[in-house]
Order: C-alpha cells, then structure tokens, then sequence
C-alpha cells in the first residue's frame, strides 16, 4: 500500500451561502492539493462534516473530487459508523473501483467492548472488496481500540492494511509500532504528533492541516520518512501555532476558518457545529501572515 505513505488529507466539505455544497470550491481545493504536494485524499471523513452530509450528498462529493482528481492521487472513502450492517450495506452499495482503501471509524456511542470492536472490522473486512483503514478516535467514539485488538485486526485480515490512530497518545502509538506486522501501516490521525510518530516508524498522516498548507505539510513529511528530523522540525516548529489554532473550538470549524483567510472556500459550518469566532478567525490570519501566506 505504497499510495497510503506520505501525507493524506481529510478533505473539509465547502458550503455556500444557503449551505448546500459548494461544488466549485470543493473543486478548487482538490486542485489546490494535486498542485502542492499532497499524496492522496481521503473523502467523508470527520473532518468532511460525514454526520451531516445526505447519501445522495456523498455521492455528489465523490463525483466532484473524482472529477477534480482526474487519477491523480489515490482516493480513500469514508464508510463507517456504529450500525455494523449499515455499513455493510453502504460498502456493497458503493462503487469503489475509484478508491485505493476505505477509512472506517470505529463504532462510536455504544461503546462496545473490545470484543465487539474486533468483531465488527471482522464483519468490515470480510465485506469490503478493498482494503480498510481502521480509524481510532476515542476523543469522539468515547471508546478506545485498544493496541492489542487493532493489531489482532492487522494479523488475522489481509485486507486491513493499516490503521489512522487519532488518540493523541504517544505512548499508544509507540505500541502499535513495536508490535505490528511489517506491511501494516501506522498512520498519525493527530496533526501535533504527526512528525514524531513517523520519525519513529510511522507511515504518513491523514491531516486537517495539510490542505490549508500542502506544500509545507508534506514538504515536513517526506523530512520526516527520510529521517532528516532537523529538517522536519523546522517545518513543524513553523506551523506550530497554526495547528494549535485549527483546533482550538471544533474540527473542522478551524480548518475551514483557515481556508477562507486563503480565499478557497467559505467557513461555514452545518449545525450542530458554528463557525469559528471572530477572535479565532483573526488569530488563525495572523498566524497564515507569519508563514507568508497571502490572507483574504
């Protein structure tokens, strides 16, 4: 899985002013990625606002980024939840030959136990005819994938090639990297750690960031799987703050905040997420200027 090293970008949705879907802009920031170093996309992720995007919604957002795309850069989907066979079921309704793996996050509000994590991707893997990528997320499952069960996973299904963890726990990412199986690819979900944990063996990131700054996240990354860690850190000294910020009321409000200064696409949100503040909005320019970055 060679298309899933480097860096990966969980595409926001674009809204207009009535908040329907704001298909040119989405348009603009594929190319806007293709052109700048990005390695793939990842479409209908969290940060894609998937909650409360419609399945017809979905399928218009495929089309568009596919389009956009033109078989540039590999394609990851979205298809997740905490209903197993509704997953399932969206998996055998969805036309995958455009996308190299889907990303599934794992079951969130019930809270099942380990167990039950396993058994669903189980059931996930047996019904995709792709490869998955796990998604651990507890800040927002309220349920942790505990490292032993991810790499159960990894060990018993060929077709689960690797696993974006979003804990922000360091120590959780250091046991995944020194027991897992050697083609299982360990992806940083969490921006501020991202660099570390590919220094240590990781294989890349999906992050928010990197489709605002795609030139300067990646350049970070591929520092970082050459081991050239100075190098690296300056980069990730450079947008320090700038992460910071993204993330300091919602996802994707910060990022989508982010990219309007740059003059990509609106900032707004769908209920129940707001938009960032005025306050946040003018700390998140100020840090762009410092890169820079020409602010609208």
């Amino acid at each position: 899985m060679q298309e899933l090293i480097g860096t990966g970008v969980a595409l926001i949705t674009p809204f207009d002013d009535n908040g329907n879907v704001d298909h040119s802009a989405l348009e603009k920031l594929v190319h806007y990625n293709v052109e700048n170093g990005t390695d793939y996309l990842v479409i209908s992720g969290t940060t894609g606002e998937s909650v409360t995007i419609s399945a017809k919604e979905k399928k218009e957002i495929i089309k568009t980024v596919a389009s956009a795309n033109n078989d540039q850069l590999p394609l990851v989907l979205g298809i997740g939840g905490n209903n197993t066979r509704q997953v399932i079921q969206e998996i055998n309704e969805t036309d995958l030959s455009k996308f190299s793996a889907i990303l599934s996050v794992s079951p969130y509000y019930s809270k099942p136990t380990q167990e039950g994590l396993y058994q669903h991707f189980k059931a996930v893997a047996e019904a995709c005819p792709i490869p998955v990528i796990l998604y651990n997320v507890p800040g927002r499952t309220s349920k942790n994938m505990l490292p032993e069960t991810t790499l159960r996973l990894a060990r018993d299904f060929d077709s689960i090639v690797a696993v974006k963890e979003a804990g922000n726990s360091i120590h959780q990412y250091l046991e995944l990297l020194k027991d897992k199986p050697d083609d299982f690819l360990v992806i940083s979900g969490d921006d501020d750690l991202a660099l570390g944990v590919i220094l240590a063996g990781g294989s890349g990131v999906i992050s928010v960031l990197g489709q605002a700054v795609p030139s300067e996240f990646s350049q970070m990354v591929n520092y970082g799987l050459e081991g050239r860690s100075k190098e690296a850190y300056a980069f990730h000294f450079k947008l320090m703050d700038l992460t910071a910020a993204i993330f300091a009321e919602n996802n994707p409000a910060g990022i989508k905040a982010v990219l309007e200064a740059l003059g990509i696409c609106s900032a707004r949100v769908r209920l129940p997420l707001v938009e960032a503040s005025s306050e946040l909005k003018s700390e998140i320019k100020r840090c762009l200027q410092r890169l820079n970055q020409t602010v609208h």
